[in-house]
């Protein structure tokens, strides 16, 4: 009986924050061991990704990935499973896409390496063939826009490789396939070929979202990969005669149902506070969607999944939200957002992952101070996990619109990012890129994380 008197005591007289924390760290190393023991994510995201595929919002894989959901959170253990409907946008890419030098030299030119960006019109069968003008930058866009007139712009802007974490080179250079299609139009361009969002060693173009100025006519826009952005500027510099063909096959049709696929687990003390955690369901066509964003679904479910096999049952309801067309329209977060104030629900938190499935490091979060203060003095329980890095602004695009509905606290998981931008939005985001045993710390350091903010906010 007196080898377990001593630690009472010794526990007892330490302060009250030591103790808890001490608590803490023998919950989260509860939760860690039934994530790394038992998950079923990797799993779950073997069969989203191999028997459904890509689900881009409008597509038939659209309400097959739903059905999915539904069948992943019922076997997660949660209380309640429903779908709510939204309308969601319906961008079909079409038939094959091509692009190619056209020269008065007797030169081979391979094709291009293109992909059209989503919401872009198409080329029409006949296609475009035109002079092509590369501008690094919008400033040189402006400083160059008498010579634009009739030409295909090329946006050869590189991503920054000085940034560490990747994601700040991507907010930094995504202006040009969100915006640049309407800017070129602006002064009379007739397409525009946008270097991909990436600084992966290879030739994928990566798609993505743009979206049109209603002031200017809508163009056609296709990304293009890294070797041959390379290539063309090389090109157009060289050979004075050189054009591209372009033609691409896209068209946008009238928007059709679609829906957030959400599942809870009850709270045992505030049943009608929420904390939501999510990630986005739809991915591009082009791919299977494993790390972008089949990673943070299944993450999701299994913090789910992962309190039920530990034993926790939250305070606050649990409720994982399969955010809809997330990728080219952002409905099913501003849907979700809507319902929620119009119910005048309140969330305490809602936590995103849709950084990949790669080694957790930490959070990014908004929130008032006091919260963040809290958010962290967790970081010791985490270090021992890798987890640290809780310093970042953020949070996701789905909860972002909560967000700004509610005013609603916010964090997302931060993955190591050094990879996520080889595969991004390219036919290289498949499931044997997805690393098991990182993918379930992932999932781990967002149950640990929600733990706390279940008792603590």
């Amino acid at each position: 009986m007196k080898k377990y008197l001593l630690p009472i005591l010794f526990a007892c007289s330490l302060p009250v924050v030591a103790v808890a924390q001490q608590q803490d760290s023998v919950v989260l190393r509860h939760l860690a061991d039934e994530v790394l023991t038992h998950s079923t994510a990797y799993e779950n995201l073997r069969t989203l990704t191999k028997t459904i595929g890509g689900r881009l919002a409008g597509s038939p894989q659209m309400p097959k990935a739903e059905q999915w959901g539904v069948k992943a959170l019922k076997a997660a253990g949660a209380d309640t499973v429903y779908l709510q409907e939204c309308m969601v946008p319906h961008w079909v890419r079409g038939a094959k896409e091509e692009a190619r030098i056209i020269s008065k030299r007797r030169d081979f030119v391979p094709p291009l390496n293109i992909l059209a960006l989503g919401n872009s019109v198409g080329s029409g069968p006949a296609g475009i063939t035109a002079p092509v003008l590369e501008v690094a930058s919008f400033d040189d866009l402006e400083a160059k826009k008498d010579q634009v007139k009739g030409k295909i712009v090329f946006y050869n802007y590189h991503f920054n490789p000085t940034y560490v974490k990747t994601f700040h080179s991507y907010r930094d250079a995504v202006m040009y396939r969100g915006r640049g299609a309407s800017r070129a139009a602006k002064y009379g361009a007739v397409a525009v070929i946008v270097r991909s969002m990436s600084h992966g060693a290879n030739n994928l173009p990566h798609t993505g979202a743009m979206a049109y100025d209603s002031a200017y006519p809508k163009i056609p826009a296709v990304a293009i990969g890294l070797e041959d952005a390379d290539r063309l500027s090389q090109r157009i510099k060289d050979d004075e005669s050189a054009k591209v063909f372009l033609r691409t096959n896209c068209v946008m049709l009238k928007d059709t149902i679609g829906h957030n696929v959400i599942g809870e687990l009850r709270g045992s003390k505030y049943p009608d506070q929420y904390i939501t955690v999510g990630g986005h369901l739809d991915s591009w066509d082009v791919a299977e969607g494993a790390h972008d964003d089949g990673a943070g679904c299944v993450q999701s479910i299994e913090v789910l999944r992962a309190f039920k096999g530990a034993g926790i049952r939250p305070q606050h309801t649990l409720r994982v939200v399969l955010f809809a067309n997330e990728e080219n329209g952002t409905r099913g977060g501003t849907k979700y957002a809507a319902v929620a104030k119009a119910r005048n629900e309140k969330h305490i938190l809602a936590l995103e992952s849709d950084g990949g499935g790669f080694t957790p490091r930490g959070f990014s979060s908004t929130m008032d101070a006091g919260k963040k203060a809290k958010m962290m003095s967790w970081r010791p329980l985490f270090e021992p996990y890798g987890i640290y890095d809780f310093e970042d602004e953020g949070g996701g695009t789905d909860v972002g619109q909560l967000n700004a509905a509610l005013g609603t606290p916010m964090a997302e998981l931060s993955p190591d990012s050094q990879r996520y931008f080889d595969i991004h939005h390219a036919a290289n985001d498949v499931f044997e890129a997805v690393n098991k045993r990182e993918l379930e710390l992932g999932a781990f350091g967002m149950a640990g994380f929600l733990y706390l903010v279940d008792l603590n906010f």
